[in-house]
């Protein structure tokens, strides 16, 4: 076909022509804005010309090789295959990225059959409960760094299905950095610890990631989420996990459904602010781990409820912005998200190694009745975590490590390579063969079946001009905030491009922001110290304003209706009202809340009482940042001894300024007065003195957080 007509991929109608390159100024930095709107650099007889290992010149860096501009990626794309394989062999052994994870055993169990959208076997029996392994994780950092970094997490669940083994490999964000796996590791490489020195760690507060960033338009609706409050999420049992991804759900009778995967907590969602994260590091950098242990511990298992997004192709084609697009995602008020099960994690490993470090999870796994997209960043992710597997954990056989092997029957005739536990028996490894006629064969009936789509096009480098929209969605998506989710995104956005040492890279973003809200680029312009406003970015398409706020897009506006599986801190001293801490504990364990008692020592304190009421922790062990709502249940005698202690006026500022709920009894008043708060009680702070006023603390807690206090 030539370059003017239009191709069909899968039945859904083709986005329009590309645009060819266009060549601008950006902030004096000559750069191209590619075929989809995506800025990079450009070499000219100054620079030198990139090639390939085998030395061979270059013509593309920014796109796969495909079969027209929204077709499949080409198996022949040498260039494609050469970067990403050695970006997943450049460690050993941990994880290039989400080395830092934490993995849980579970099951899921099916509401309801879905045989309209598909014949996967897990989706045909309601109530039936399938074994599952979780890993949560994050990105940037090693797998020594600190669980609250600000970072992307990782939301991986491998099914142990009887048609074999079904990999969701998500985040708890739904859309990503970039549209082509081609720039991966350029990402990747961007984020991570500088080569040349080896920090920072786990975080983005730095030059080369906001450099690649700003270079990068494409990236922008990425930005606004991890500039957001999801970025920093109070535990893995409160964040969402997304499949990021469109895939296809196929049914007997070969009929495609798109869908988009969701995972919804059932404790519903919440994350932390910045100073308290950065404290949480300091206190405890392994919160994430030791929460999801000891609710399992409890018996207080984690749920999620999955969710689809289910389309068909005529609405892909409608949508205001390409379904194969990994930077954008489907607003739940245009697509309702279908409830059809329950993730359910109710088992720790045995041994962390064993299992949570070498699970393997690919893109790949999948399941009949499932296929996959054209979404160019989920074609490399098919090829690029195989790879990346094949290489940490030693050779092909690493399905042979019982966390990665199939619970259902398997038959092949795959044999030998390194640390091989099991081989064909006798003298049969190939087929057709005919010494077995009972051994392995394909099945027509049984067997996987890729769905029939048409594909056709040019076979070139190339991204779809439907790509071209990098800030409409991030638009949507700050918008749809709360004025407090606002200010913490534009704070985050300040902290970050503060750490930024060269000039010219905030000056980009911040022509960015332009692109997305006047008013959040001026903030950050100003807080950052910036002399002169610079020029919106170019960009491909403008910036549309007439798209609807979308509330599901908010963790405020979305928050639960009740505090079960959060933690009261309780302060307390000798001589403390002992009744008055057992009715919070019991109206606490009524709520499906904890109670954990923070002491001058380990040892606990006797009550008025005579009883003798146990700790957790010592005081400067057991700062307010572990905890979701504080209590102070003390004696005037124990109040005035903590007051001389730094650790717990800390306890009480903290609390304070963290937006936190907190009870009190009357004689803490001297640890008030010391902590510099007294006279700044408000709404959020309530006076213990009747078991009425217990369960109104415990009502208050349910918002989680007193966001009034906010200046």
């Amino acid at each position: 076909m030539s370059k003017k007509d239009s191709t069909t991929h899968g039945n859904v109608p083709a986005a329009p022509n590309r645009k060819p390159y266009k060549q601008a100024k950006f902030n004096d930095q000559h750069v191209a804005f590619g075929r989809g709107g995506e800025v990079h650099q450009t070499a000219d007889h100054e620079h030198d010309i990139m090639t390939t290992q085998q030395g061979t010149p270059v013509s593309d860096d920014q796109n796969t090789l495909r079969v027209g501009a929204r077709g499949p990626a080409a198996l022949e794309d040498f260039h494609f295959r050469e970067k990403l394989f050695h970006f997943d062999h450049e460690r050993i052994p941990e994880r290039v990225v989400h080395a830092r994870g934490y993995g849980v055993h579970g099951f899921f169990e099916l509401y309801e059959p879905l045989t309209k959208y598909s014949n996967a076997d897990i989706l045909q029996r309601k109530g039936e409960k399938t074994p599952a392994f979780v890993r949560f994780s994050t990105v940037a950092g090693n797998k020594g760094s600190f669980d609250l970094a600000r970072d992307v997490r990782g939301f991986a669940v491998k099914l142990y299905t009887k048609e074999g083994n079904w990999d969701i490999v998500g985040n708890n964000i739904p859309v990503f950095f970039i549209q082509d796996a081609m720039k991966f590791p350029d990402l990747v490489h961007a984020a991570k610890e500088a080569p040349d020195r080896a920090f920072p760690q786990a975080q983005t507060a730095h030059d080369n990631f906001w450099d690649f960033i700003s270079l990068m338009p494409e990236s922008m609706n990425m930005v606004m989420w991890i500039m957001s409050d999801r970025a920093i999420p109070r535990s893995f049992r409160f964040m969402e996990g997304f499949g990021v991804h469109t895939f296809r759900l196929v049914n007997a009778d070969g009929k495609s459904t798109f869908v988009k995967f969701h995972w919804k907590p059932k404790l519903g969602m919440q994350s932390v602010v910045w100073n308290e994260a950065m404290k949480i590091n300091g206190a405890d950098p392994d919160y994430h781990r030791r929460d999801m242990w000891q609710a399992i511990e409890m018996g207080d298992y984690p749920e999620w409820e999955l969710g689809m997004q289910l389309f068909d192709e005529d609405f892909a084609s409608k949508f205001d912005f390409d379904v194969l697009d990994a930077t954008k995602l489907i607003p739940e008020e245009e697509v309702p998200v279908k409830i059809v099960g329950r993730l359910v994690l109710d088992r720790l490993v045995d041994n962390f190694f064993a299992e949570t470090e070498q699970v393997a999870f690919c893109t790949q796994n999948i399941v009949p009745g499932v296929d996959f997209t054209n979404d160019p960043l989920l074609q490399g992710r098919n090829f690029s975590y195989l790879d990346t597997q094949v290489k940490r954990l030693g050779g092909p056989n690493f399905t042979h490590i019982p966390v990665n092997a199939p619970k259902c029957p398997f038959h092949h005739l795959q044999q030998d390579g390194h640390m091989a536990m099991h081989n064909p028996k006798g003298r049969v490894n190939y087929e057709p063969n005919s010494h077995q006629p009972g051994g392995p064969r394909e099945s027509v009936e049984k067997g996987f079946h890729s769905y029939h789509a048409n594909e056709n096009g040019e076979k070139d480098r190339v991204r779809s001009e439907s790509f071209a929209d990098h800030y409409s969605q991030a638009r949507q998506f700050y918008l749809s905030q709360t004025p407090v989710e606002q200010k913490h995104l534009a704070d985050a956005l300040i902290f970050e491009l503060s750490k930024v040492e060269i000039e010219i890279i905030r000056v980009r973003m911040v022509s960015h922001l332009l692109n997305i809200d006047e008013n959040l680029a001026k903030t950050v312009a100003e807080q950052l110290g910036m002399r002169q406003m610079p020029k919106a970015a170019d960009a491909a398409m403008p910036t549309r304003m007439d798209l609807q706020q979308s509330p599901a897009l908010s963790i405020l506006k979305n928050g639960p209706d009740s505090f079960k599986g959060r933690k009261i801190g309780v302060l307390m001293s000798d001589g403390a009202d002992g009744q008055l801490f057992e009715a919070l504990s019991k109206a606490a364990s009524q709520e499906g809340a904890i109670i954990e008692v923070v002491a001058p020592t380990i040892g606990g304190v006797i009550t008025k009482d005579g009883k003798h009421v146990k700790a957790q922790q010592k005081i400067d062990g057991g700062p307010s940042v572990l905890y979701d709502a504080v209590a102070l249940i003390v004696s005037a005698d124990g109040a005035a001894s903590l007051a001389k202690m730094p650790a717990a006026r800390d306890f009480v500022t903290d609390a304070m300024a963290h937006f936190k709920f907190m009870a009190y009894t009357a004689e803490a008043d001297a640890l008030f007065v010391a902590a510099g708060i007294r006279t700044k009680l408000d709404a959020g702070c309530v006076l213990l003195n009747q078991d009425k006023a217990v369960n109104d603390f415990i009502s208050k807690c349910r918002m989680l957080r007193f966001w009034e206090r906010t200046p």
